[in-house]
């Protein structure tokens, strides 16, 4: 008999579960890609629609310097580049601001709903859902320059109703992961799988750029038929977005050599009832949730103030038109994902989430501030800057974001009950993008004064978030017996040597 080829010994050596984590890995991942490629857009325009206008004013003077050209010039430009009002006025940066608001502070409310809905309806549905009409708001935005549209009030809607929709995302994902991978290498596993957030900002940044020069709708309709197209893709794929093993201890969904055991019927009868979705109370009671809820507020201040206006600030800081600012600021996200799987990788050699988190955000701070002194050095300098703190500042709002929601979200006071993840992740992520609404906001206000307050706002931001962090540092007394006992009898040891001594 002829061999086994080894690609088909390969295969069959997975078993089905093993199949399902990696399927569910692969689809999850790209989901997620698409939901951050949409985001990204709004951050590579921001300094098109407002260099148009400036570009308008300086032509302006040019014609009225040659003399008679003037009347056939100004009209002309006037139509083509500066026909988006009010973002051509001295205040735009409050403008694009609120604009970033209104996006955020919707994705704030709309996070602590969408948990507790995502509990109780179907998965696939409630995603799919979310990902057109995601895709339907983000095309309406690019539709505003196609039909010329001025109106603040209508962009504004559109930013509304489209961070109310994308809640829908983050915590059907992460419901799906964290069901499907026990806390065995959860770190690492969920450190590579959050690498989706920079690769989504990414693909967003150069896709936007690609037509932000030209025709800036493309750079909103492009990933909104993206995210779309996703959205009817994930429905089919039945197998992924399922409870994995649905009579099975999800504690024993660790990726080890054994499958999921199932419970003996007669137990069933007695003990166990299908398990029901967890109130918003319930899942505040869960030790944890609060301290890295608000430690999370603070991290994603910083995180997304840098997603939102990153590129404005470059094109200021190193005069760079709107395409090589938005390349340029790629950067801070491929730093992030070096730093979220670091971040995964040391938590779970140690065994401690919140110290990893505090240690990330100590060196994060000074790192900003060199950040703002060295951005204006030169390219070579910003570069190197921008890797750093995109590690830094992305690995431990990856680190909350994941694994320790994953964590509380089975946390043993819930007894196995699956169903309390989704609102967990969605009470975290809620809270955090609280502080996401307000970063981007308060750089639009600050940075009339200078980019300078900008930086000092991001870096008493990552104090608090590092204070916060602190009080779960703890973790040794509390989350290690073996060792709590251990140190015990060394003080006791140590005690009785002194009092004989004595």
């Amino acid at each position: 008999m002829a061999p086994i080829p080894p690609g088909i010994r390969l295969l069959v050596s997975f078993d089905r579960d093993q199949w399902y984590r990696a399927l569910t890995l692969i689809l999850t991942f790209l989901l997620y890609t698409s939901f951050h490629l949409s985001r990204k857009p709004i951050s590579i325009v921001k300094s098109e629609l407002h260099k148009n206008c400036t570009s308008v004013s300086e032509l302006a003077t040019i014609a009225s310097g040659s003399g008679g050209q003037q009347p056939s010039l100004t009209p002309l430009h006037t139509d083509l580049d500066c026909s988006w009002k009010p973002f051509d006025k001295s205040n735009y940066k409050q403008l694009l601001g609120a604009m970033d608001y209104s996006f955020l502070c919707a994705y704030a409310v709309g996070m602590y709903l969408s948990g507790i809905i995502g509990e109780r309806l179907p998965i696939r549905l409630y995603l799919t859902v979310g990902m057109l009409t995601s895709g339907l708001f983000t095309c309406l935005f690019g539709l505003g320059y196609v039909y010329n549209i001025h109106s603040l009030g209508f962009y504004v809607f559109v930013q509304v109703a489209n961070g109310l929709v994308q809640t829908t995302g983050w915590p059907s994902v992460v419901t799906c992961i964290g069901n499907w991978f026990g806390k065995g290498r959860r770190g690492l596993i969920m450190g590579l799988w959050n690498s989706h957030t920079s690769v989504g900002n990414i693909l967003g940044s150069l896709i936007a750029g690609y037509w932000v020069s030209s025709n800036w709708g493309l750079s909103f309709i492009v990933p909104g038929l993206i995210i779309a197209a996703m959205g009817v893709t994930q429905w089919f794929p039945n197998l992924v977005l399922k409870d994995p093993c649905p009579s099975y201890d999800t504690e024993l969904l660790l990726p080890r050599e054994s499958v999921c055991v199932p419970v003996q019927p007669v137990l069933v009868v007695k003990s166990e009832s299908k398990p029901t979705a967890i109130s918003f109370t319930g899942a505040l009671r869960i030790p944890g949730v609060i301290e890295f809820s608000l430690c999370l507020l603070f991290a994603k201040l910083v995180s997304y103030t840098f997603l939102f206006w990153l590129p404005l600030y470059i094109t200021k800081a190193a005069h760079l038109d709107a395409k090589k600012a938005g390349d340029l600021s790629t950067l801070f996200d491929v730093g992030g994902i070096v730093g979220g799987i670091l971040a995964g990788v040391i938590s779970d050699k140690l065994g401690k989430r919140a110290t990893t988190c505090a240690v990330m955000l100590l060196l994060a701070a000074p790192t900003l501030y060199g950040f703002s002194m060295i951005s204006q050095l030169g390219l070579g300098p910003t570069t190197g800057m921008l890797l750093v703190c995109g590690g830094l500042v992305n690995g431990p709002y990856s680190l909350i974001t994941t694994a320790v929601s994953a964590d509380l979200g089975t946390h043993k006071s819930l007894k196995g009950n699956a169903k309390a993840l989704s609102t967990v992740t969605a009470i975290i992520d809620g809270t955090g993008s609280v502080g996401a609404a307000l970063g981007p906001l308060l750089a639009g206000l600050l940075s009339a004064g200078g980019w300078d307050r900008v930086f000092y706002m991001l870096m008493t931001a990552d104090f608090f978030a590092l204070l916060v962090s602190a009080l779960k540092c703890n973790e040794i007394t509390k989350n290690r017996p073996k060792e709590r006992e251990y140190w015990t009898s060394i003080y006791w040891v140590f005690s009785v040597d002194l009092a004989s001594h004595s």
